[in-house]
């Protein structure tokens, strides 16, 4: 574990207690988000090699938690982007 990881789990004990008792595809997508930011579904399950269906549940376990955000994305308004709440 580095220590970049390790100061994450100090700084916020509730989120990381949280996140542990999500189902593994929750935890894949946001290590995925943390990894490389924000991203949209399709751009997520591209990365993880999920299929959509998998990321979009795991992306609502994670918004049910408050752990993911999500807004429109620009680009095409028919998507979201997706974000680890700071």
């Amino acid at each position: 574990m580095s220590a970049t990881e390790s100061d994450t789990e100090a700084d916020d004990p509730a989120s990381q207690a949280s996140l542990t008792d999500l189902p593994p595809s929750s935890k894949l997508v946001y290590k995925v988000l943390e990894y490389e930011g924000s991203m949209t579904q399709e751009e997520i399950a591209a990365e993880s090699r999920l299929c959509s269906r998998t990321v979009r549940y795991g992306l609502g376990k994670l918004e049910n938690e408050g752990l993911v955000s999500s807004r429109v994305y620009l680009e095409d308004a028919r998507q979201s982007k997706y974000r680890i709440v700071d």
